[in-house]
């Protein structure tokens, strides 16, 4: 017995399979497949900002893998002793997530943040608070850890960081600078579980600002020239 199709069966069909395809790649996480020049998607935006976590400069966050993302993958990739094609292929999407995660005990208990996460949080501090005092730069650590608890923040460090208008020194290119050595120790204090802030999600230099919401939270203290708040 032969079994007959109607050719508007088969489009259904095909285009069923074309859909679940499509779905497939939109939703994709980041080491399902190769990357490469041309390549779109929420997998190259998750590559791109573990890249920028890493100080590679990728340009514009935007899921699309241009030339410039080309370029950081190749100086991420003969940094590390990996095969510079340009492509983020198996090992080098699990050496960029080994660098970028956080670490955790036997049970998958987050434990702490790498390194690198330390030197991200450190950049912050430098270009945030050069200047201030050593508390003062430990409580402005805190401030972004502190945001991570927080359900209306983004739950990493560079997400909290890169975050659209979040901190000026992203927007004016200073977050790219190497940190001075105080600020690698505030933020290593402060990952530590140390925070002069008292539990605050903001700081602002009172005297610089004039921004009405950033005055209406409920304040803690002011260390330096900065008021930290709720």
């Amino acid at each position: 017995m032969k079994l007959h199709i109607r050719p508007w069966g088969m489009v259904i069909t095909i285009g069923l399979l074309l859909s679940i395809a499509l779905s497939g790649f939109a939703y994709a996480a980041l080491g399902d497949r190769l990357l490469g020049r041309g390549s779109k998607g929420s997998e190259v935006t998750e590559l791109q900002k573990k890249l920028v976590q890493l100080g590679y400069t990728v340009g514009t966050v935007d899921g699309k893998y241009g030339s410039k993302t080309e370029a950081a993958i190749r100086r991420f990739q003969k940094e590390h002793g990996l095969r510079v094609d340009g492509l983020a292929g198996t090992q080098t999407i699990k050496e960029l997530k080994r660098l970028t995660g956080q670490s955790t005990n036997a049970s998958g208990k987050a434990v702490g943040y790498k390194n690198i996460d330390t030197n991200l949080l450190a950049r912050a501090v430098s270009a945030e608070a050069r200047g201030e005092p050593y508390i003062g730069q430990v409580a402005v650590a805190a401030v972004i850890l502190n945001r991570i608890k927080d359900p209306a923040f983004p739950k990493t460090v560079a997400d909290i960081i890169y975050q659209p208008r979040a901190f000026s020194s992203v927007d004016d290119g200073q977050i790219n600078l190497a940190p001075s050595a105080s600020s690698i120790r505030a933020a290593q204090e402060a990952i530590s579980g140390s925070d002069p802030s008292g539990g605050a999600v903001f700081f602002f230099n009172p005297a610089k600002t004039s921004n009405k919401y950033i005055w209406s939270r409920p304040q803690i203290k002011q260390i330096g020239n900065h008021m930290f708040t709720k």
